[in-house]
């Protein structure tokens, strides 16, 4: 983790934060990169916002807590009336 010292300008009709290079690197982000900013009083948070590969979303699979059936319970509505379960 890193932190600097920074400067709000003014740019066109709102206002900007220049980043360093060095700081651009290490935060991973480069012209164009998606971001999330969360504002509280006092406080600004800039979190990159990647969009995960599907080998990151196979890697995070869990059979235990993602496996199995989608609907546990029984049949309910029109699906109950079409299997004869009513």
């Amino acid at each position: 983790m890193s932190t600097s010292a920074g400067q709000i300008s003014a740019w066109g009709n709102g206002l900007a934060l220049r980043l360093t290079k060095p700081m651009a690197k290490l935060a991973g982000v480069a012209e164009g990169s998606p971001v999330r900013v969360t504002v509280k009083p006092g406080r600004i948070v800039i979190e990159t916002e990647t969009e995960p590969t599907l080998d990151q979303m196979l890697a995070a699979f869990d059979p235990k807590k993602h496996g199995g059936e989608a609907m546990a319970g029984g049949a309910v509505g029109v699906e109950a009336f079409a299997n004869g379960d009513a």
